[in-house]
């Protein structure tokens, strides 16, 4: 099975943008693992801005774009060094891959992406992707990694992308002040009732919301993709996640809905 699997700025930091050490290493142990049970991995991983902030001792996410790039390039650094020495503990080889829009919207560029992913992963590589920050801008950018994972999971024909974030999953409501909100376990086809129930934004450090994420659940489903949104907190749930069990909320890729 190719999963993609997303990791949101929230997994891997503290509200400080310092790297959650703890928290990291559990993630590489079940990704690592995974992989050793034959799946092909591949991250899209947000934090780089967050991890530059923290590098840089700021007290907050810069506001102006040449502030964010520089931040981003800081911190893209100490994200790759960090992932590289954690798999390396369990004999797995990272890659860097950086993009931008252009990069997916142009069909040479995005063929020539398209043919790395695939022989990094019959090399037996977990590709490690991100926005390239550093020079992206408005013009050219994808704007945030749920997107981005969606496209890199389309692109690669995946089984599978999971949006790991700091919440369970799509609700009724919000559940922060709606007590009888409830969490729906499966989605079939993305309606406008459906993207009704987007409204928060990220945390401070992150970009992005419900909204992004159905979005990426949209594109996904189009293109015959499952795809869960489900709490990161507990890496292991990935074993339930990859097994089918109803984890999160889970969008039938198009085409699976006759499946269940």
């Amino acid at each position: 099975m190719t999963v993609v699997i997303k990791l949101g700025t929230s997994n891997i930091t503290y509200p400080t943008g310092h790297l959650n050490i703890r928290h990291m290493e559990s993630l590489v142990k079940v990704l690592s693992d995974l992989k050793n049970a034959g799946h092909q991995i591949v991250l899209v991983s947000s934090g780089a801005i967050a991890m530059g902030v923290g590098k840089l001792g700021l007290a907050e996410r810069p506001a102006d774009m040449p502030g964010k790039q520089a931040a981003a390039a800081v911190g893209q650094c100490e994200l790759m060094y960090t992932y590289d020495k954690l798999f390396s503990e369990y004999n797995h080889t990272v890659a860097q891959v950086l993009l931008t829009g252009s990069d997916v919207e142009d069909a040479a560029r995005r063929a020539h992406f398209v043919n790395t992913m695939t022989r990094l992963l019959k090399m037996g590589v977990l590709p490690v992707i991100n926005e390239n920050d550093t020079v992206a801008t408005e013009e050219i950018a994808v704007g945030d990694n749920d997107t981005l994972a969606a496209i890199v999971g389309c692109a690669v024909g995946a089984d599978l992308l999971v949006l790991l974030s700091d919440i369970d999953g799509l609700y009724t409501a919000d559940p922060r002040v709606d007590l009888a909100a409830r969490l729906i376990e499966q989605v079939a086809e993305v309606t406008p009732q459906i993207e009704a129930l987007a409204g928060e934004r990220g945390s401070g450090l992150s970009v992005g919301g419900m909204a992004t994420k159905l979005k990426a659940a949209r594109m996904c489903q189009d293109h015959g993709v499952d795809m869960v949104i489900a709490n990161g907190a507990d890496p292991n749930l990935l074993y339930d996640i990859l097994a089918g069990l109803p984890v999160g909320t889970r969008f039938l890729g198009r085409g699976k809905k006759e499946e269940q």
